[in-house]
């Protein structure tokens, strides 16, 4: 984990990339446990991330449409 960005310099598609890495890596499971503790914690950064950047990007959806969101329903009515 040499040369990586700050958490909160990411935007949300790096971040979620990143996001992906480290769970497929972690799910490898062939890192010693200090390097995986670690790995963790900089996932767990990346989560925070996305989720703060969703949830700006829901009240700017808001505040543009004026009206609260509502659930996707993929079965037409």
């Amino acid at each position: 984990m040499k040369d990586l960005k700050p958490v909160e310099k990411l935007n949300y598609e790096y971040a979620f990339s990143e996001l992906e890495a480290i769970v497929a890596s972690l799910e490898a499971g062939d890192q010693p446990l200090d390097e995986a503790t670690t790995v963790f914690a900089r996932g767990q950064a990346l989560v925070k991330r996305c989720a703060e950047l969703l949830e700006k990007a829901e009240l700017k959806i808001r505040q543009l449409t004026g009206e609260a969101l509502q659930d996707f329903d993929e079965a037409p009515a």
